[in-house]
């Protein structure tokens, strides 16, 4: 269930922690939601440094604008509000001459919508001091409103991978007591709520005409429900109407240039923010969806309309990231771009588009080369900025395919650059979260991945069935099935990497973090085969974790039925169930208040570990979610990462 730079998937990627020890001689330039102008004539995006090693907050981000002309100098806007201050969503209007953007003061509490000329000048608050959580800006068609999604008196922070609230009292009536709505920002600063008082609205799009909208959302829990999202038109006016009731997970509802249509992907998602599937298009008026990438072998990650009424769209295809168009009408696809990499733009789409669709801007990277914005004609980009030279790879990347149970799965072997040529080394298998999700090229300087290359550790990052990069086949091949295929799989790709490369099979070691934790969960009582292990949020017992968690509608399409209607098939995927077989010393880890991965699973694993006297340690760090994010923890959790596997694979 996690993100990379403005990739963070839920039950997502790798978990990331800050590294111990400095691999980069400076702190690494960040640059998240990346935005073009609608005429192409400058690039807005939030930037800051990478946090120290012994950081104990976050660095605060500016907003920097950069025209597109030769000899023009960015411009930075601070932040308002002081040191505790988080900038996001820059967005332009229609005419390209002012940016909109959010502010949260997180003392106080409160978020605030400011708004700047497109030339980094007259930086000036639109609405302050809103007594909630505010996201998702968008301009209406003609500029004159912004859009936003505002949730007021908000009880925690929006989504389920931040830290519950405290639960005392009468737990049924807290769970819905937070409802993210459709408001709307006019010239007299006065924000007006419109979409339904009890819908709870996760994305959203408006139609050409400015008149409505059409909507994800849920008559529910927030937190819980976005896997049984609907779709929905809603008029500025208040009124709203069901659209679809899709037979799987919904994202980026997009309406066409004409008015007619939705767009939306669709597919087989294990988190709100880890998006995958195939593209389909409904009437705005209702009706049946069509897929119109049937059997595609790929996972369309982010959506858009042309002008001309073609979609166009991003899509994981395997190793490589891809820019294509398509004609809903014939189906025929046209690929525009693709790279080994990984890329990032603003909430809408992972390459910021101008009007007309012919140029295009975005943060990209990779193993071996640094996140930099590059923008230009689609397909003949350069690099916009050079923040980020002279940063040296910690690793050395090489992506390994091998076939397992008639799949062709791929992955990712990382090696650290001073490793001595043909010398043994010790390897660690990192799994990602999800499951639905994906293992993707990252620039590394700090982090647990960063932390096990400087250690002189070869590390491999698997895409199993269930992940994101092969379509929908592949995607749900692992439904009923958690553990089983998935982990022959990996098994089968150790065997892969020790035919190609100089690994130590006696010196393996495994770990992962969410979905990843409960694979090594599962792996350490499956197989003997590694010496280590750590487990970070994972679930250990699938039928007490169903009553645990607050994210319980997501398991349905993966499992078939309730745990109620169907307990066996919780029970054969559980590490519980075959617990006595574990040997492998295993260290494990999560937030007090996890919502999505709660404590007492990795309570329930430890102690059995514990109980049947194999070496184990658990640690439950004090008010953090899902995501650990106090520095100190997160050092303190990289720190015992590296000790535990250096006792026992050195």
């Amino acid at each position: 269930m996690t993100r990379s730079l403005a990739l963070a998937f839920v039950i997502g990627l790798t978990f990331a922690l800050p590294a111990l020890g400095g691999a980069a001689q400076r702190p690494l330039h960040t640059f998240a939601q990346v935005t073009l102008a609608p005429d192409g004539s400058a690039v807005a995006d939030i930037e800051a440094p990478e946090a120290a090693p012994d950081a104990t907050a976050r660095p605060i981000a500016t907003l920097v604008v950069r025209a597109l002309r030769p000899g023009s100098a960015p411009h930075t806007v601070s932040c308002p509000t002081g040191t505790r201050c988080r900038l996001s969503a820059p967005t332009w209007s229609p005419d390209g001459r002012r940016l909109a953007y959010l502010v949260r003061d997180e003392q106080a509490g409160t978020s605030a919508v400011w708004s700047v000329n497109a030339d980094g000048s007259g930086a000036r608050a639109w609405i302050s001091d809103f007594a909630g959580a505010l996201n998702a800006p968008r301009w209406s068609p003609d500029g004159s409103t912004l859009a936003l999604l505002a949730t007021a008196n908000a009880h925690k922070e929006i989504g389920a991978t931040q830290a519950a609230a405290p639960k005392t009292g009468e737990i049924s009536a807290q769970l819905d007591q937070d409802v993210q709505r459709i408001a709307l920002l006019g010239g007299d600063a006065t924000l007006r709520f419109v979409s339904p008082e009890k819908l709870f609205v996760y994305e959203y799009d408006w139609t050409p005409d400015g008149r409505g909208f059409a909507a994800t959302g849920v008559y529910g829990n927030g937190d819980d429900d976005w896997w049984v999202a609907r779709l929905y038109a809603i008029d500025v006016g208040g009124g709203a109407h069901e659209i679809l009731r899709p037979a799987t997970q919904i994202d980026a509802p997009r309406v066409s240039p004409d008015g007619q249509r939705v767009a939306f992907i669709g597919g087989l998602m294990s988190d709100f923010g880890s998006v995958g599937g195939d593209v389909y298009v409904v009437p705005l008026a209702g009706g049946a969806a069509t897929d119109v990438t049937p059997g595609i072998a790929a996972s369309v990650t982010s959506l858009g309309w042309r002008a001309d009424g073609r979609l166009i769209f991003t899509a994981l295809v395997g190793d490589r990231i891809a820019l294509e168009t398509l004609d809903p009408a014939t189906g025929q696809t046209t690929t525009l771009w693709s790279a080994p990499e990984s890329i990032a733009a603003d909430g809408s789409m992972r390459v910021s588009l101008t009007r007309d669709g012919a140029r295009g801007a975005f943060v990209h990277q990779d193993f071996e080369h640094p996140p930099e914005i590059a923008a230009g004609p689609v397909g003949h980009w350069s690099d916009l900025t050079h923040d980020n030279d002279g940063f040296a790879p910690v690793a050395h990347a090489r992506s390994v395919s091998w076939t397992n149970d008639g799949f062709s799965i791929q992955g990712w072997l990382l090696t650290p650059p001073a490793a001595v040529p043909g010398k043994k080394a010790a390897m660690i298998v990192m799994i990602h979260g999800g499951p639905s999700a994906a293992a993707q090229p990252s620039f590394l300087t700090r982090g647990t991945v960063a932390d096990l290359l400087a250690h002189g550790y070869d590390v491999f990052e698997p895409n199993p069935r269930g992940s994101f990069g092969q379509g929908e086949r592949f995607a749900s091949a692992n439904v009923k099935d958690f553990g089983g295929g998935d982990l022959r799989d990996i098994l089968a790709g150790v065997d892969a990497v020790e035919k190609i490369a100089p690994i130590d099979d006696a010196r393996l070691g495994i770990g992962g973090f969410s979905y990843g934790g409960y694979m090594t969960m599962w792996a350490v009582t499956q197989t003997h085969r590694f010496k280590a292990a750590f487990a970070g949020a994972g679930i250990a017992n699938w039928q007490s974790y169903y009553g645990e968690n607050g994210i319980d509608q997501w398991m349905i399409p993966f499992f078939g039925a309730s745990v109620y209607a169907d307990p066996a098939v919780y029970a054969k995927s559980s590490p519980i169930t075959y617990i006595r077989n574990v040997q492998t010393p295993t260290f494990v880890f999560v937030g007090e208040r996890d919502v999505e991965c709660p404590a007492p699973q990795s309570e329930e694993f430890w102690h059995a570990l514990y109980t049947l006297g194999v070496p184990s340690s658990l640690v439950i760090y004090a008010g953090e979610g899902h995501g650990i994010s106090d520095p100190a923890d997160q050092r303190d959790i990289a720190r015992r990462i590296l000790a535990w596997l250096d006792r026992y694979l050195t």
